[in-house]
């Protein structure tokens, strides 16, 4: 999860949290993160496989940005846990790399 320039909140999946923030950054990242320039990581959770990793990038872009918001404020996904088995992540911290 980024928080962007205008504190919006991007969420996205990687394998490689610093080069796909740097990417972003560079401009070369999602289409959102061109015109919502990322400013830092505010959340990292990791699963076991991309599947997985999807499921959790799907449901948190369907959250509002107070949910977004507390996911990363409190480091846990507990909003989420009556859609989806939140045990199979687990939080990496803000930055990774």
């Amino acid at each position: 999860m980024l928080i962007c320039n205008d504190n919006s909140i991007y969420t996205g999946i990687t394998n490689d949290v610093k080069r796909r923030f740097q990417q972003h950054c560079a401009g070369k990242g999602a289409k959102y993160t061109i015109s919502h320039k990322p400013q830092k990581i505010i959340a990292v959770f990791s699963s076991k496989d991309k599947s997985i990793a999807s499921k959790l990038e799907y449901k948190i872009k369907q959250l509002t940005k107070k949910q977004k918001e507390y996911i990363y404020q409190n480091k846990n996904l507990k909003v989420l846990e009556k859609y989806m088995d939140i045990k199979q992540y687990r939080y990496e911290g803000e930055f990774v790399g």
